[in-house]
């Protein structure tokens, strides 16, 4: 192929190719356009609530005995009988007889001294009638113009004085051998539970040997450390006065027994006098009537009354829930939008405001304060972990 040819192919090939391209960008698919998206945060929201009545204080405790006693013999002796139900776990009740001891020879005693008083009742009354006699014959002595005085002794004045001693030692001789003779019954002071008891029938007890240890049953106590400002919610706390019927503020007692949890009514009695050492916190003391039989079977909706409801007992951990004040207005929030400082992020129109707030008392899941809020306002519960007044945001809404 000549040299001119080669030439002619080529620029038949390069304008081909032109055609082409001009082709391709003149039928090329418009570009879509695309909004350019916002740079703004996106945040999760939250309603603000409205607080209504009591601000619930929150926290936990182990239940100990309103009143415990040690079973004491009194006296020594072998006992005789024990009632069945003087045994741990047993139940008893006010005045019920726990156990009793051989009396025989304590009405020995009993016997003896009423002997002894009833004779010396007759020495006494012979020496009165010695000294009458003795009087009646100085009188006469002395009528007859006789001058001078007879001694006591002649009088029999220290025979009498002698005479009552003797019979008032041997009424409290009497006295002393009546009381032994009672206390060989020993008696529940209260309606009680048996926490312990080292008795039998046949054994020998010692006067001041403890043989059993009984919890009152009628009440129990909570002793629920605090922190200041929980304590400080409470009304009138460190005006109350032990078992003193004024205001109190009413508790729920809540203990988990298997899958059931269970409730029980209180209120609180007092505050310790001094600051728990380890922890600093106030000790605030919640006292149960009726902890076995008051019970109730939380639900999901209701507390029901159940008959088998178990005993409130001793050492057991419970979770309580104390009656604070109720303010004049104030706000709940999610726990996790109050942010450090004091301040919650409020959001109005996508734009963020860091608001100030007073912190009345934190719960597990909720945070009861005052401040410059509404109710239903928006509060940013997570989604940035700072923020500046006026920023712009993006919401869930």
């Amino acid at each position: 192929m000549s040299r001119r040819l080669s030439f002619l192919v080529a620029g038949i090939i390069f304008v081909g190719c032109m055609v082409i391209a001009a082709t391709l960008i003149v039928r090329r698919p418009e570009t879509a356009r695309q909004a350019v998206p916002s740079r703004a945060p996106f945040v999760t929201t939250d309603s603000v609530m409205s607080g209504e009545g009591p601000i619930p204080i929150h926290g936990g405790g182990t239940v100990r005995p309103y009143a415990e006693v040690n079973v004491t013999a009194e006296i020594s002796g072998r006992i005789v009988w024990v009632n069945p139900t003087f045994q741990s776990g047993g139940l008893v009740s006010s005045g019920e007889v726990l156990f009793r001891i051989d009396d025989a020879d304590y009405l020995g005693r009993v016997d003896r001294a009423r002997a002894n008083v009833v004779a010396q009742e007759v020495e006494l009354m012979r020496v009165t009638a010695e000294s009458n006699i003795a009087k009646t014959q100085f009188e006469k002595w002395k009528n007859e113009g006789n001058t001078g005085q007879p001694s006591p002794l002649a009088l029999w004045e220290p025979q009498i004085t002698a005479a009552q001693a003797a019979l008032n030692r041997d009424q409290a001789e009497l006295t002393e051998a009546e009381l032994h003779l009672s206390r060989v019954v020993i008696y529940s002071p209260f309606t009680a539970a048996v926490l312990s008891e080292s008795v039998t029938v046949g054994q020998f007890v010692a006067a001041g040997q403890s043989v059993g240890r009984l919890y009152s049953i009628d009440t129990v106590e909570v002793v629920v450390p605090l922190p200041d400002e929980s304590a400080a919610l409470i009304p009138g706390l460190w005006g109350l006065r032990p078992s003193a019927q004024n205001r109190r503020s009413s508790t729920r007692v809540i203990a988990k027994y298997g899958e059931q949890y269970y409730s029980w009514a209180g209120y609180v009695d007092r505050a310790e006098a001094a600051l728990k050492k380890q922890t600093r916190t106030i000790e605030v003391v919640i006292r149960v009537p009726n902890p076995f039989t008051a019970g109730l079977a939380l639900n999901t909706e209701d507390f029901t009354q159940s008959s088998s409801t178990p005993p409130l007992l001793i050492g057991k951990f419970v979770n309580v829930e104390i009656d604070g004040m109720i303010p004049d207005q104030y706000f709940r929030i999610r726990r996790s939008a109050l942010k450090p400082d004091a301040e919650v992020w409020v959001v109005r129109n996508d734009v963020l405001n860091r608001v100030p707030v007073q912190v009345l008392q934190r719960s597990e899941d909720e945070v009861f304060l005052t401040g410059p809020l509404e109710k239903g306002q928006q509060v940013v519960v997570s989604g940035i972990q700072a923020a500046i007044d006026g920023m712009a945001v993006r919401t869930q809404l």
